[in-house]
């Protein structure tokens, strides 16, 4: 998506260098996502990619495909690792028909609907050699949308994180996308709550609620406590993870979450929430970090916990860096290249 750049992204950028640094020649391919409403031309243009290039020196012999419309593109050797299908046909359908404003829209909507599922379906079982879901939120979602198959291999962290110095300071990291289903408005709400004094947000990344989560922040009294930098560099965010107290990372249903094991790399313990989806899987809680009630005062507890006891926050830490540990590139590749 155009001026859009988030984890998928990144994940595909990240996955190129690995493949090129276990050996193998790899260039990243995007095709276009398109507005609503021109989807299924989405996956056409991806359809009739051609990508096999047999006239070419090099043949490409495997295409890695993530998040949709990508799983359309034809090659006998196909392994999509996949993210999410439209989240508005599938698992936001209630909130986004709720949304729609009148019965002939919802007729259309549901109708694309339909057509949707069909050829995700489709694709997901004939067009591809080999399913991975990302996690076991997205592999549930795969069963319960169209009884599609696959393993799960989460995806490691980035491999430019550099968090060799590791302090524990006194904000709250919480590094995601600046729309509604991160809900960095937790964190905010939770910050107005906290028993401990001193303790701040750093929000990191762009989208299109900034204005009103720096509303929001100015509304509790929080304006020079919660503070908005934008996207960043790896170095940058790498600095930014290895001087905080914690993680907050507690998105709606999220469908992996790098985030997480971002933050283990770098020794932090993650504040995540009950209904989170990706994160919730991999955050240990009392182990790794917190797995929260989704609301202002439980995650205040959390904060207030780690703030109060740097003890444990390192040992939190130490435990979520042992468990990223897990998650290595090496067996990844070894997965994804199947020739």
């Amino acid at each position: 998506m155009p001026f859009v750049r988030g984890g998928n992204e990144l994940l595909a950028e990240t996955l190129v260098r690995e493949l090129v640094r276990f050996g193998h020649q790899a260039q990243l391919l995007t095709v276009p996502q398109n507005r609503f409403g021109r989807q299924f031309s989405a996956y056409l243009a991806a359809y009739l990619t051609d990508v096999r290039f047999e006239g070419c020196p090099e043949r490409v012999d495997q295409v890695i495909s993530l998040k949709f419309p990508s799983f359309a593109i034809r090659h006998p050797v196909h392994v999509c690792w996949f993210n999410h299908r439209m989240r508005e046909y599938y698992d936001l359908w209630e909130k986004f028909s709720a949304s729609l404003v009148s019965q002939k829209q919802f007729l259309k909507e549901r109708m694309r609907r339909g057509l949707l599922h069909k050829i995700d379906t489709f694709l997901l079982k004939k067009n591809v050699t080999k399913l991975y879901a990302q996690s076991k939120n997205i592999q549930q979602r795969l069963l319960q949308f169209g009884n599609i198959p696959s393993e799960v291999l989460y995806p490691p962290a980035s491999d430019l994180l550099r968090c060799s110095k590791h302090t524990f300071g006194t904000f709250i990291l919480s590094p995601a996308r600046l729309v509604e289903l991160k809900r960095h408005d937790l964190l905010i709400r939770a910050l107005a709550d906290l028993k401990k004094p001193g303790v701040d947000a750093i929000i990191a990344g762009q989208g299109p609620q900034e204005n009103e989560l720096k509303r929001l922040a100015e509304q509790m009294g929080l304006g020079s406590r919660v503070k908005f930098v934008g996207e960043m560099s790896y170095d940058d965010l790498s600095r930014y993870y290895s001087e905080c107290r914690a993680v907050f990372y507690g998105p709606f249903n999220e469908d992996y979450g790098l985030v997480t094991l971002e933050a283990g790399k770098c020794h932090k313990p993650v504040i995540t929430c009950t209904d989170s989806g990706g994160p919730k899987e991999l955050v240990r809680d009392g182990e790794t970090g917190f797995v929260c009630q989704p609301n202002g005062h439980a995650i205040a507890d959390a904060i207030d916990r780690l703030a109060s006891d740097l003890s444990l926050a390192r040992s939190l830490g130490e435990r979520a860096y042992e468990a990223s540990l897990e998650h290595s590139w090496e067996n990844t590749i070894e997965q994804l290249v199947i020739v």
